[in-house]
């Protein structure tokens, strides 16, 4: 995987819990591109890759901006990020990728649940520049745990963006009426946690709204049910090899042991890096990132997280 060498020049406490940390190129050559949306692998170190979000604005060609929220439940990714890069440092990184694209619309609706503000923050700057119509509803559990405060008050946009608070009477976001407040032409926008995430689509759905004028994007993918897991095999088209994958290994792991390398970056069936052929066989899939109607075809699947239904799948390796 190509990395990029950047240097830490800013590390700072946005929030409870939440540091940001700002990278300029180590070379001092221009960064690589990126549109309102992108995320970046940041490399942790011990083996650690995790994708963060990009939340300054696109226009800026010098640095990259990411928020981190340090996670105690975490595989161990945000808590490393917090307490060992320091300003000064130089750390490896992926070149931007963008998963949760802005595409046109009449108006955007950008809805942020915590940590989620990173992708919708940087969406917001370049809707403002572009002179688009948008608003945004930023929901948090608390004033204290709220990143950005002050840049969101001294933004050009800072009319259209609603805070809501769950420590406060009423602070909660009243979804139904913002959703049925919207311009007919309106797509919306979500970040955040999985159940954030999943209260606003669902709502969506239930008031009517179509699914492709819904985007969003998780940045990790519940946990699966794994009770039940058993061996299967895996098939190499390209050489006919035949290995069986333990219940308790992922494919990615178990074929990596045979020398069959599958590139990965977050291990969790977000970002996409690991997706593989199926040419034969029904995949499980565990995935977060492929649409339902990408799974449904059946002839792809994440092998960093997801298993087989059928007793082998062929994968175009």
């Amino acid at each position: 995987m190509n990395t990029l060498a950047v240097k830490v020049v800013k590390k700072t406490r946005e929030a409870d819990d939440i540091v940001s940390f700002e990278f300029a190129s180590a070379d001092g050559r221009p960064l690589p591109p990126f549109s309102a949306g992108s995320h970046i692998d940041v490399h942790v170190g011990q083996g650690l890759v995790r994708q963060y979000s990009l939340c300054n604005d696109p226009q800026d060609t010098h640095r990259y901006q990411i928020a981190v929220l340090k996670d105690p439940r975490s595989r161990g990714g945000s808590v490393a990020v917090h307490d060992t890069i320091a300003e000064g440092d130089v750390v490896q990184i992926g070149a931007p990728r963008n998963h949760f694209p802005l595409v046109p619309a009449g108006h955007y609706l950008l809805l942020a649940g915590g940590i989620g503000v990173t992708p919708i923050l940087c969406m917001a700057e370049r809707l403002a520049r572009t002179g688009a119509a948008f608003d945004m509803h930023y929901c948090t559990r608390a004033p204290e745990r709220t990143a950005f405060v002050a840049r969101i008050a001294g933004s050009s946009f800072a009319d259209r963006v609603r805070f809501h608070f769950d420590s406060e009477e009423g602070g909660r976001i009243d979804l139904q009426a913002v959703l049925d407040a919207a311009p007919p032409d309106t797509h919306v926008y979500v970040c955040g946690p999985g159940g954030f995430i999943d209260f606003v689509t669902a709502m969506a759905r239930a008031r009517g709204w179509p699914d492709e004028r819904v985007h969003f994007e998780y940045f990790g993918a519940a946990p699966a049910d794994t009770s039940g897991d058993r061996a299967f095999e895996v098939k190499i088209a390209s050489s006919g090899a035949v290995y069986t994958i333990p219940a308790d290994q992922p494919v990615t792991l178990a074929l990596q042991r045979h020398g069959i390398d599958i590139m990965v970056s977050c291990e969790q069936g977000v970002c996409g890096t690991c997706v593989t052929r199926v040419l034969e066989g029904e995949p499980e899939h565990r995935d977060v990132y492929l649409t339902d109607e990408e799974k449904a075809a059946n002839d792809q699947f994440t092998p960093c997280c997801s298993r087989a239904r059928s007793a082998c799948l062929v994968l175009d390796l």
